[in-house]
């Protein structure tokens, strides 16, 4: 038996997320179908972690365990051919059967890319959010300040019937924020994240930015413990899972 370790760049636009759906199509099932028409055996793959329906990954890693002795260039070919054009296996590595990619993850880092134009840039409407109020990244940046850091964040958490994580603590080791002309990135590193918790970071800071909330305002979000008092959930299109590390 042999424990296949994949890291994996998808489009997350025409997917339910991640995770296996009755009645959606997700990457997991298409990944699993894929597998399977390559080696002939059925395969549980597991990720680091779940993206939701429209999310995009840069780096999403994923491990399979399969009796197949297919060399792992040819492997990881043969399935870039079955997969479509939106879903692509950029490495393929054996690992010891040990390994979990979703229990080994040390962190995960997400970035969110805003368009904050009061017009969307065709070529970016897949990966970017439109906002039409003007940003200032350096009251975003105070804003996000109290966020690093070992925190409760119950009010940065949608409720979800399938996110079993009892704690909402979470460490946030970094976030940063840089501008490039009409384009505003957010990047956080945590060592786990809870339902919607960065979009829902993200519809904050630009609360935040456009001056709605006043950067200290973010702490008392901190202090309610109550999704109501956070800012509104960004979309899903404007976030990417660019790295896990191990």
């Amino acid at each position: 038996m042999r424990n296949i370790k994949l890291t994996i760049r998808y489009d997350g636009t025409n997917y339910a997320g991640w995770q296996f759906q009755k009645n959606a199509v997700s990457i997991q099932e298409t990944l699993q179908k894929a597998i399977k028409k390559v080696t002939g055996r059925k395969a549980s793959v597991i990720a680091s972690g779940r993206t939701d329906a429209g999310v995009h990954a840069l780096a999403q890693t994923a491990n399979f365990r399969t009796p197949s002795k297919i060399p792992l260039k040819n492997l990881r070919m043969a399935l870039n051919t079955i997969l479509s054009d939106d879903i692509v296996i950029f490495g393929a590595e054996e690992v010891s059967l040990k390994f979990n990619a979703q229990k080994d993850a040390k962190s995960k880092v997400y970035r969110y890319t805003i368009y904050n134009r009061d017009f969307m840039d065709p070529l970016l409407r897949r990966y970017a959010a439109k906002c039409f109020f003007k940003l200032d990244e350096a009251l975003m940046r105070k804003g996000a300040k109290y966020l690093v850091g070992r925190h409760d964040f119950t009010s940065f958490r949608t409720k979800d019937k399938e996110d079993g994580s009892a704690s909402a603590v979470r460490n946030v080791r970094r976030i940063k924020i840089a501008r490039n002309g009409d384009i505003v990135r957010v990047e956080i590193e945590a060592d786990g994240f809870l339902y919607n918790m960065v979009r829902n970071i993200i519809g904050t800071l630009i609360e935040v930015g456009r001056g709605k909330y006043p950067p200290q305002y973010v702490k008392e979000i901190l202090v309610k413990k109550d999704k109501r008092s956070c800012g509104p959930t960004a979309p899903a299109k404007g976030l990417c899972l660019v790295n896990v590390r191990y």
